[in-house]
């Protein structure tokens, strides 16, 4: 299972808790995670990614094991520890202001 944090404006619109569990199916990638959290949550759709070109939001970062992963190519494979349910895939509201 892999562990998702969620951001708390995205826990309330797929009425679920922080952190989700996903079965996501080899390779684990951010894209095969975002793909399982959409299906799973189907009212996440386009909030993290955009639905035609499956790029990242800019306001939408992705952690894991204290890397920035934001700019990580999409099918790049996920650190271990994540994959092996150790660490969360952490998704994060960037902010922006001056």
């Amino acid at each position: 299972m892999i562990k998702v944090l969620l951001p708390a404006p995205l826990c309330r619109l797929a009425k679920s808790e922080t952190i989700v569990e996903l079965e996501v199916v080899a390779p684990i990638t951010q894209r095969t995670v975002l793909d399982a959290l959409e299906a799973r949550y189907p009212m996440l759709r386009g909030t993290t990614r955009d639905q035609q070109t499956k790029l990242r939001r800019a306001y939408v970062r992705f952690f894991a094991c204290g890397e920035d992963l934001s700019d990580a190519a999409p099918d790049d494979p996920l650190p271990a520890d994540v994959v092996k349910g150790k660490e969360a895939f952490l998704v994060v509201g960037a902010l922006a202001g001056g």
